[in-house]
């Protein structure tokens, strides 16, 4: 049930309003993307170790 609370919408806005609303109920959920990285890249990805920049770090990121 829809409940207009402030406001005067025409029958047609109403309309409108609903065909949407329910157009949006029946569409099919979005498919998963394909393009998603494998576990094992998404492990190193989170397993590096983060980078903290602050003073003198410029040094420390030409060491492995």
């Amino acid at each position: 049930m829809i409940e207009i609370r402030k406001g005067n919408p025409t029958p047609e806005e109403l309309a409108a309003l609903v065909t949407v609303l329910a157009a949006r109920a029946a569409a099919p959920a979005p498919a998963p993307d394909p393009d998603r990285a494998s576990n094992w890249a998404t492990y190193w990805r989170n397993a590096r170790t983060p980078f903290h920049p602050g003073p003198g770090q410029w040094r420390a990121s030409a060491h492995p």
